[in-house]
């Protein structure tokens, strides 16, 4: 499996969901199942059912956040040298050049990205754009607006 680019933040964000599944959740899910199995029979038995599909969701979770931490390329930009550059982790302003709106996007993994907080995924049509671009650049991005010019104002390696 190929290597999935991860931010420090996010792989901590991902250990520490990964501990709450195991310690917390998955043991409540054993004891709703052996509550659900002392009411008899299991056939029509909805707690059990319930129980026993939370215990598929909780453990398809684990496998999954254990297979993309044991193939995270964990990249801590604050150790790099900001050479105005724009790579993965790097936070980056940049300039619409038809409406004169600023706005600052940090380029992420694809489980970081979170719009509303300004985090986009690095397989995103804006962060391919500017990935390799540097500071006073124009690029051209096709939006879901259709074509839109950028100036990168600031690049920062935070």
């Amino acid at each position: 499996m190929s290597q999935i680019p991860m931010t420090v933040e996010g792989a901590q964000r991902l250990r520490d969901e990964l501990h709450e599944l195991k310690t917390v959740k998955r043991p409540a899910i054993v004891t709703a199942i052996a509550e659900a199995r002392a009411h008899g029979d299991l056939k029509e038995n909805a707690e059990y059912h319930a129980a026993r599909e939370q215990q598929g969701f909780c453990e398809g979770r684990i496998q999954d956040i254990e297979a993309k931490l044991s193939n995270a390329q964990i990249i801590d930009i604050t150790k790099l040298p900001n050479n105005g550059k724009v790579i993965f982790g790097a936070t980056v302003t940049i300039l619409n050049l038809d409406t004169e709106e600023e706005v600052t996007y940090r380029i992420v993994g694809d489980d970081e990205a979170d719009i509303k907080n300004f985090r986009i995924s690095v397989n995103s049509p804006i962060a391919r754009g500017l990935i390799g671009k540097s500071e006073e650049d124009v690029v051209t991005i096709n939006t879901p607006a259709g074509m839109v010019e950028f100036e990168i104002t600031q690049v920062q390696y935070v």
